[in-house]
């Protein structure tokens, strides 16, 4: 037996202050920041996500070999992932009965085909798939890390002017 163990340690009271005290200010504030803080990791963390998959999309399109050409890339994101939503949209308008409001669903997939489609008119910025250095590093990515897309070089193109392209991000990796 153990010479200084006490048999049942009694549980500490947990201190009660008055509402409108110093000290219940200090606590009611440290609970709102780190309120604060957890909402805008949350935030982060789903932003994140939905890059991964947006990069992951364009790291599925990559050639086995070589580079896209320009055409393409256009092509890519004109008949693949513009009309990704197309099938689950579909199904969504079918399973609607007739003189029925539209589902939530098939609004937001309305939505994300919209917003998408007019910033393929207006100029989208996606990995450069058409420079060698870009996808051979592009290749290297583990498809979890969003911080590895600031390495790569990015371009803007636009459906409105399908020849040009301009250099968003120069991307920070040395060999770019």
């Amino acid at each position: 037996m153990a010479p200084s163990q006490k048999p049942n340690p009694k549980p500490k009271k947990e201190k009660i202050f008055h509402p409108d005290s110093r000290k219940a200010a200090q606590l009611g504030r440290t609970h709102l920041r780190k309120s604060k803080l957890t909402q805008a990791a949350s935030k982060r963390n789903k932003r994140q996500a939905e890059q991964a998959d947006v990069y992951g999309f364009f790291y599925h399109a990559l050639p086995s070999e070589g580079v896209l050409t320009l055409g393409e890339l256009h092509s890519v994101i004109r008949d693949v992932w513009l009309t990704r939503h197309d099938g689950e949209l579909e199904k969504e308008r079918a399973a609607r009965r007739k003189g029925r409001p539209k589902s939530t669903k098939e609004m937001k997939l309305e939505e994300i085909k919209l917003r998408e489609s007019e910033q393929y008119r207006t100029g989208i910025e996606v990995p450069d798939l058409t420079h060698e250095a870009t996808v051979e590093l592009f290749r290297k990515w583990d498809q979890k890390e969003v911080a590895f897309i600031q390495l790569l070089r990015f371009i803007r193109i636009s459906s409105a002017d399908p020849a040009v392209t301009v250099v968003s991000k120069s991307g920070q990796h040395h060999t770019l």
